[in-house]
């Protein structure tokens, strides 16, 4: 490069406004600046505020340009319509006027930088009509600087004004801002950021396809300088004229038609087509994470469609894309949309943290695509509405009981050991007096007996391996189930000795046996829950959740008596609600 060759201007810098005529999308505020300027009604102080790339420094500058305009024949006051040849114009324009601060926050936050402005404020102006401040990034300053500034920004000499830039008004000061006339630049409409990238790419001699010049309008999120920055690069990455999918594969997108379909794939339910399309977009080269994203823009996109039809009519938007939108939002309810939303939020947070983007993507589709065909809460309870109901049984419900005790049944793992063999082992006892074991009169008063004495090894062989035979007060003749322990006769009939004291027969028989109390529970519990799987109200949940089962029935009778041991005690009548205990 010789040095008469200029160097190379970015798109940004290049086209930067430097008239408010040249300023777009800030109708509002221009409109205010120009009446203000016309009515000689110019504030001391200015405030704006917007998102990256809206114009903000922009309009600072061009309003310091009005303020010290003097016209090409030198004659010219204060204008909104600078002519950028003038000596004050042209410095300005090239930042190199003496009158005219430029200040970063950013790096300058303390008190001794705005201590420099304020020193300097009473001096008047070298050369030009205003001594003009212009403090970007604003709201980085500390708060001793902004306190210190207060006061020079309240009442300022008739020769200075400050004009202030931020993204983050929230973090100005009040004070501050009650002191300076606020504008709020807004975002760039989409069909005005297209028609002024058309007009630049024009300019350059740059061919640029209309649905490039949307997908940069759309990754510009209404940023003009995001929007000139991306179109410069795609300008050099087409070399020629640049299309879609060459902006998409610079900007790491995938194919929104792709997207949709993926997205069709997965309320729909199909597990497999939507892994295979999500794979296949990955080895194209789309990002997991951004096509994420792309589902959740296309889920809030059709979510919106849904409430507002015309929301479908977006410039950015190809036709086709549009007609699928309308059409997928008179298909999908908004209870499938709205689950879709927060799912995939939670999978946008999963994919960020996860070692393997990929993996985790996939995972995010197997679980989308697993609810799709789940039914809503009120298709569900409508379908249950409309299953006529089986008759109540004698106490109120579905006949039939729950297992003894009232809970669920559980059973417990034993190690394989020997069945007993030979003769029958005895503890033998002494004909016993018939009223001592009165209290004893079934085998179930013997389980509670060690059930209270917390036995809960003899309680567990007694319930799952003890077959009763016969049982008297006082002799207890049982077969063992296979894999009972050997001694189990005689430290049960050691045990109840100890307990009542009198002394027990126990002995063991080699068949007639009933079900052990274990094997009976489980018999009514099969029963119980047979008997509710024929109930019509069951069967409309169970088909209705694959994969469901019963895991407990409880009666009526077992819910109330649950209830009352949860309860709290009722209030003691005979204890004044006064007392205090510390009185005495």
């Amino acid at each position: 490069m010789t040095e008469t060759t200029p160097a190379y201007q970015v798109l940004a810098r290049k086209y930067r406004p430097q008239t408010f005529a040249d300023l777009i999308g800030q109708e509002a505020m221009v409109r205010t600046l120009k009446n203000a300027f016309a009515a000689d009604r110019i504030a001391h102080a200015f405030v704006m505020t917007g998102v990256r790339g809206v114009g903000k420094t922009t309009t600072a500058r061009i309003i310091a340009k009005g303020l010290n305009c003097v016209g090409q024949d030198g004659t010219g006051g204060p204008t909104t319509d600078p002519c950028g040849l003038c000596e004050p114009c042209r410095a300005i324009a090239e930042g190199r006027h003496v009158d005219v601060l430029e200040m970063d926050a950013a790096s300058r936050t303390g008190v001794g930088d705005i201590r420099e402005i304020i020193d300097s404020v009473h001096y008047r102006a070298a050369s030009a009509r205003f001594k003009v401040y212009i403090i970007d990034e604003v709201h980085m300053l500390s708060t001793a600087a902004f306190n210190a500034l207060l006061k020079t920004l309240e009442e300022p000499p008739a020769h200075v004004k400050f004009i202030f830039a931020t993204t983050e008004i929230r973090k100005v000061p009040v004070t501050v801002l009650s002191r300076c006339q606020r504008f709020d630049l807004k975002r760039i409409e989409p069909e005005v950021m297209m028609a002024h990238l058309a007009k630049v790419a024009g300019l350059e001699g740059a061919k640029l396809a209309p649905d490039a010049l949307a997908l940069i309008t759309r990754a510009a999120e209404g940023s003009v300088r995001d929007a000139m920055s991306l179109m410069d690069q795609a300008i050099a990455h087409g070399a020629g004229e640049t299309t879609a999918d060459q902006v998409r594969a610079m900007l790491g997108l995938a194919d929104r038609g792709r997207t949709l379909d993926l997205f069709d794939l997965i309320m729909t339910g199909d597990a497999a087509s939507a892994l295979a399309e999500l794979s296949a977009q990955y080895a194209d080269g789309a990002d997991p994470m951004a096509v994420l994203r792309d589902l959740a823009e296309i889920t809030h996109w059709i979510s919106v469609i849904k409430i507002n039809p015309a929301a479908a009519e977006d410039p950015t938007t190809p036709p086709d894309e549009q007609t699928r939108g309308v059409d997928m939002a008179a298909r999908l309810p908004m209870r499938a949309l709205t689950r879709m939303w927060q799912m995939l939020l939670k999978a946008v947070e999963e994919v960020a943290l996860a070692p393997n983007a990929m993996m985790a993507a996939e995972m995010a589709m197997i679980r989308l695509t697993h609810v799709a065909d789940l039914p809503d809460p009120e298709t569900l309870v409508r379908k249950l509405s409309d299953t006529p109901r089986p008759p109540a049984g004698p106490g109120g419900g579905i006949q039939g009981g729950a297992p003894a005790g009232g809970g669920a049944v559980h059973s417990a793992v034993r190690a394989p050991s020997a069945p007993m063999r030979g003769p029958a082992m005895t503890a033998t006892a002494p004909a016993l007096a018939e009223g001592q074991l009165q209290v004893y009169a079934t085998f179930d008063s013997v389980v509670e007996l060690i059930r209270a004495k917390r036995d809960m090894v003899l309680l567990h062989e007694v319930e799952s391996d003890l077959r009763l035979a016969r049982y008297s007060p006082g002799r207890i003749e049982f077969e063992p189930a296979p894999g009972a322990k050997a001694d189990l006769a005689a430290r049960l009939g050691q045990r109840l000795q100890g307990w009542t004291g009198a002394r027990w027969g126990v002995s063991v028989v080699s068949s007639g046996g009933a079900p052990s109390i274990t094997d009976a529970r489980r018999a009514e519990l099969a029963e119980v829950r047979a008997e509710a799987a024929e109930n019509p109200l069951v069967q409309a949940i169970l088909s209705s959740f694959p994969g469901a089962r019963i895991t407990e029935v409880r009666s009526p009778e077992s819910l109330i008596s649950q209830a009352a041991e949860a309860a709290l005690p009722t209030a003691d009548p005979e204890v004044d609600d006064d007392w205090n205990p510390f009185e005495e």
